[in-house]
């Protein structure tokens, strides 16, 4: 079953194909079956508890330690085992199957995969995405004794992976006793679940296949009693904001990325409409918020927003954040002209109005529903909007044979957009030219802003395409991201995904240029089509072309969209200047330049 938990509205199915996750898991209407002695093992019911809770694809890589916990996994109906180039891909894409599907999971072996695939699960992590991280573990047998195991750091001590797992995931289990197996794995999904946030299965390599009572019958299906807002302070809440907020002139409000976690997209929107404040999302909150949203203004990121929307976001004499990240990236270097005594902050349990008072225990989904219902309509913040809005203008046209300019390239991008799509953007400049986008109705949009760990996409794109199948999934990938992970295009073609990659080949890492540049942003050039077309070797649906002007990308899109190429990867390649940037990442970069650099302290 698909429980889409990382949708932002909650139990209702969402356009997308993001589902989400019911307080409750339905159950059979028999009672739960007996296994049969040979099929009574753990492997199994781990097996039946990811399929359970909406997970049908398990990312992993082999390793001696995993490799019978690995069979148990392709044994159970509805499960699909799909094997990557690496352990760090196999952590992104469990990410981006979260993100499309709503808990993705990954299974690597001990230490030598746990380490490597750390990377991936702390970027979830501070994505709020619930996702299970399986790792096979040493028998059962070694444990306690002074025995020094393969794939370690040559001790004794087992315990290196564990410690290094505690940080980034919100429960760890180490299962190397049947006793407790069934209490353990059932305790780490549903934290995951609960929680959202990534946790930590270690299995023990000798212990899947053998038969324990404990799982004789088969799992009952979880109740996750639902988060309850405590109904005083909610109204005390609401009281409070309304008084706020009703004195104000000019108000606004802004989502944030932890709308997600919250599911509280619908309730958001509710508030939107019953309000009339002109509304923006944060950067990480793109695609969270239909853009098509009445009194919709865009991108709020300070210096660097959509046109006039930080001009009346600013200017507010009152704003509601819905789920904001306040960090250096996203404030642009800290320059945010916000002020804490105007601000509503909402988080997915806690309302602080202004400088105080503050009320705990608060669901952001309740809260803003119950806010629709009492605020007064209020749209002069719009209608200021309206007043100094002045369209965007269209890149210049290029001339016959001209080279290719980045805004030319996403002003076709722009074009192919459907509700249809979904847009994967890397970090880099693809960030700020994704960020302008306008994303119809039931277009999907994901980028790793928290995190920004380079690379992230390529896994990310194949988690995300294989979790949302009725989407055509667009990814905006610099050259320098791709050379870290762009193995796993194989998989993608294994998986017989028909993604349209447009590989932007400008030399080198640009964002980290505009952030402080020096000999080391400068990457060796790779024949990028050449490569793809020697990973695809002649195996699966796969279409190359390298564009440098704007007749070549023309054709090239028409070629990818036709259909012809419906159910083809294609990959793009796109000569790009090594200067050629968007204004909004200049304006960025020497932002956070300056944050990075302030002198210390005096002592």
């Amino acid at each position: 079953m698909d429980t889409g938990i990382g949708d932002v509205d909650g139990p209702k199915a969402a356009p997308r194909g993001a589902l989400a996750c019911p307080a409750t898991f339905p159950a059979s209407s028999s009672p739960a079956s007996f296994a049969t002695s040979a099929e009574a093992t753990m492997g199994r019911h781990l097996a039946r508890r990811l399929v359970q809770v909406g997970v049908s694809d398990v990312f992993a890589v082999p390793g001696d330690f995993n490799l019978t916990l690995l069979d148990h996994l392709i044994a159970e109906p509805g499960l699909r085992l799909i094997g990557c180039c690496n352990e760090l891909n196999a952590g992104y894409a469990a990410d981006g199957y979260a993100r499309a599907k709503g808990v993705g999971a990954c299974a690597v072996t001990f230490t030598v995969g746990g380490l490597s695939v750390l990377n991936a699960i702390a970027g979830a992590y501070s994505e709020n995405l619930p996702l299970i991280c399986i790792v096979g573990g040493p028998n059962s047998n070694d444990y306690g004794t002074n025995r020094i195991l393969h794939h370690t750091i040559g001790l004794p001590d087992f315990s290196q992976e564990l410690r290094a797992f505690q940080t980034v995931t919100c429960y760890q289990a180490v299962v190397n006793n049947l006793d407790d197996a069934h209490e353990q794995i059932d305790k780490a999904i549903s934290t995951a679940l609960k929680e959202s946030k990534p946790v930590y299965i270690s299995v023990s390599c000798n212990l899947p296949g053998v038969s324990h009572p404990t799982f004789s019958r088969d799992p009952v299906p979880y109740f996750l009693s639902p988060r309850m807002s405590n109904q005083m302070g909610l109204e005390a809440a609401v009281e409070a904001t309304v008084q706020f907020l009703d004195k104000s002139v000019k108000p606004v409000m802004v989502a944030g990325p932890k709308l997600r976690v919250a599911k509280a997209g619908a309730a958001f929107a509710e508030l939107a409409d019953a309000s009339g404040y002109a509304l923006a999302t944060m950067p990480s909150a793109k695609g969270m918020v239909a853009e098509t949203l009445p009194r919709f203004l865009g991108t709020y990121w300070g210096a660097v927003s959509t046109a006039f929307c930080a001009e009346i976001v600013e200017s507010a004499d009152a704003y509601l954040f819905a789920g904001p990240i306040f960090n250096d990236y996203s404030s642009v270097g800290y320059s945010f002209l916000l002020k804490k005594e105007k601000a509503v902050i909402v988080q997915p349990d806690r309302v602080t109005v202004g400088n105080g008072p503050a009320f705990g225990c608060i669901m952001m989904k309740d809260f803003l529903s119950a806010l629709a219902k009492r605020v007064t309509k209020n749209t002069t913040a719009y209608e200021n909007y309206k007043r100094i809005f002045v369209p965007d203008g269209e890149p210049p046209e290029s001339e016959p044979g001209e080279p290719l300019r980045v805004n030319v390239l996403f002003k076709h991008v722009q074009k192919i957009l459907t509700g249809d799509s979904a847009v994967i953007a890397e970090t880099g400049d693809s960030w700020f030219n994704c960020q302008k986008l306008k994303l119809p109705d039931g277009c999907g949009y994901e980028f790793q802003m928290q995190y920004g760990s380079i690379g992230w996409s390529v896994g990310a794109l194949l988690g995300y395409a294989q979790g949302a199948k009725d989407k055509r999934v667009i990814a905006c990938i610099g050259d320098g991201s791709f050379q870290v992970t762009a193995q796993d295009v194989s998989t993608m073609l294994r998986c017989e995904q028909n993604s349209i990659i447009f590989l932007i080949n400008n030399g080198g890492y640009t964002i980290e240029v505009e952030i402080h540049d020096g000999p080391y942003n400068v990457i060796k050039n790779w024949n990028y089509t050449g490569l793809v077309d020697a990973i695809h070797n002649g195996e699966g649906k796969c279409w190359t072309a390298k564009v440098t002007c704007e007749e070549e990308l023309t054709a090239a899109i028409e070629t990818a969209t036709g259909e012809e190429k419906q159910d083809c990867l294609c990959f793009i390649e796109v000569i790009a200047h090594k200067d050629d940037t968007s204004k909004e990442l200049l304006e960025w970069g020497s932002r956070v330049s300056a944050a990075n650099s302030r002198p210390p302290n005096p002592q």
